[in-house]
């Protein structure tokens, strides 16, 4: 019964997200303007000192291929994805903090960053990103924890309530457009870091995965997280 509901809400989710834009525009609404992917790479290379705008690439690397474990691959991420993460990076009208915070929810350091940039800036950079090859993938570090990761990864872990990750990031791990990010190759510490914060909802812009990793130990953590860096 709950995976009957599970996909119906998901359907309504797809549907909603192209039936309402259409109504709108019947209703004589303006369409958004399409992202503009060359501003974007402008934009990621140079940022916009006039604005307070810094260029990142000093921190996501060329082409959005870090170099750094610390900051994440950005490369070939689905662009309404990257888009929704620097929108919560910015606290809603109203509020102090953002949804998507720091270790012991503190602001991220993305907040500051994000604070600057337009809606455009942000639609820009991230169609530039998703456009991007991940020419640099993380790599798995561990044959002991790519054995447990791959079956939390593949069957989830029953007794604890805890779902397969392939069943929303894919069995390749490499997400689904304007839904779920694309997780394969990316850096295991840093995965590991995002699940912990999940887990404490100090990052708090998805219900969901907070309900996934509050039901995960440390040690679940680390393995799917050193199997979703191996993933191609």
């Amino acid at each position: 019964m709950k995976q009957v509901f599970l996909r119906v809400l998901l359907s309504g989710s797809v549907l909603l997200g192209v039936v309402a834009p259409v109504a709108a525009y019947a209703a004589g609404e303006v369409a958004p303007i399409k992202p503009d992917s060359k501003a974007g790479a402008k934009l990621y290379y140079e940022g916009d000192p006039s604005r307070g705008v810094i260029s990142c690439v000093v921190c996501h690397g060329a082409k959005g291929n870090s170099d750094l474990a610390a900051n994440p691959n950005l490369a070939a991420q689905p662009h309404e994805y990257l888009y929704k993460q620097l929108v919560e990076f910015r606290p809603r009208a109203g509020e102090t903090m953002a949804a998507r915070r720091g270790p012991d929810g503190a602001a991220s350091s993305m907040t500051a960053l994000a604070m600057p940039l337009t809606e455009a800036d942000m639609r820009n950079v991230s169609l530039y990103l998703s456009e991007q090859p991940l020419s640099r993938p993380a790599a798995a570090s561990s044959e002991a924890l790519v054995a447990r990761g791959e079956v939390i990864w593949r069957g989830g872990i029953a007794a604890q309530n805890v779902p397969a990750c392939a069943a929303c990031h894919t069995a390749s791990g490499a997400g689904i457009p304007a839904l779920y990010p694309r997780l394969a190759g990316q850096y295991a510490s840093y995965l590991e870091g995002q699940l912990k914060l999940f887990r404490a909802n100090h990052r708090a812009n998805s219900p969901m995965m907070h309900q996934i990793a509050y039901r995960m130990s440390d040690e679940d953590i680390k393995a799917v997280s050193d199997y979703a860096a191996g993933l191609r």
